[in-house]
């Protein structure tokens, strides 16, 4: 009779588990295999590189060649100001586009996962969803950050020729190079998030990607039409805007500071993501 209790007992009583399978290394570790098996992802940080490089040794010949066409008339020479100081900001130059690239690269992230209906699969195996979208999010933001990294400093080094046959000389020690560097690098993370967290909330890769594109490039080109103070002062809290405030020494007139500028930037990826948390926790898969 006691035996029959005890069986009872066991079968009523829950299952339970270690818990490593909705450890965040383990959600991590998972998301980075998919990332880099995905054939797409690698063509698209490719990409990125290639865009980067590119753009940087086209500005590189076209400051030089601008340099050498002004050289004779000092009154336009000073009025395009020191192109040495310039040489510093060509590498990075190409972010503008590679933030559309990257931006891409993190809808699909989280987009991909409802279009070919791996969510059921990855939220069956890691209930608790939190681990799973923090985990895209790191790995997001720190292959962003890494690929921004390398493909500025690989084009940096790939213009040098160019920029000396002008007598242009880049310092890589320099405040303006350093700033372009790092802040371009996050940058491109927080569009990337930000990216991610649109294709989480629409499940959509397309319409993701199109207001991704709207929110970057289009909204700044149409306020610039807008002569009206609120949008003149909304234009200010653009990510782009925030981005072009950092990577200044000086703040220009009218624009944020250095400290208001980066916050706005994170304001950019941390409500998003915590938007994507709050509803990918009630939201059906």
């Amino acid at each position: 009779m006691s035996t029959d209790i005890q069986q009872e007992t066991l079968q009523q009583r829950p299952r339970t588990t270690s818990g490593k399978g909705t450890s965040f290394g383990r959600a991590l570790n998972s998301e980075f295999r998919k990332f880099s098996t995905v054939p797409s992802s690698v063509i698209l940080v490719l990409t990125t590189l290639v865009v980067m490089v590119g753009i940087g040794a086209l500005g590189a010949w076209v400051i030089g060649q601008t340099q050498d066409m002004v050289a004779n008339d000092p009154n336009v020479a000073a009025a395009m100001g020191d192109q040495s100081e310039m040489a510093n900001t060509i590498a990075p130059s190409g972010i503008m586009l590679a933030q559309l690239i990257i931006g891409s690269l993190g809808v699909l992230v989280m987009s991909s996962e409802f279009t070919t209906g791996m969510a059921r699969a990855t939220f069956a195996a890691i209930p608790k969803r939190f681990p799973v979208v923090l985990a895209k999010a790191t790995l997001v933001a720190l292959m962003s950050i890494v690929v921004t990294v390398v493909s500025t400093l690989v084009s940096a080094v790939v213009i040098i020729p160019i920029l000396s046959s002008y007598s242009l000389h880049q310092d890589f020690a320099s405040e303006t190079f350093q700033r372009n560097l790092w802040f371009g690098a996050a940058y491109v993370a927080v569009i990337a998030l930000l990216g991610m967290a649109l294709g989480a909330l629409l499940r959509n890769s397309a319409g993701a990607i199109v207001t991704l594109v709207a929110i970057v490039f289009i909204l700044p080109t149409v306020f610039q039409f807008l002569t009206n103070d609120f949008f003149t002062n909304l234009k200010r809290f653009l990510p782009d805007s925030a981005y072009n405030n950092l990577i200044t020494t000086t703040v220009p007139d009218g624009g944020l500071e250095h400290w208001q500028a980066g916050l706005t930037l994170g304001l950019w990826a941390v409500i998003p993501l915590l938007a994507t948390l709050f509803v990918i926790q009630r939201r059906d898969v």
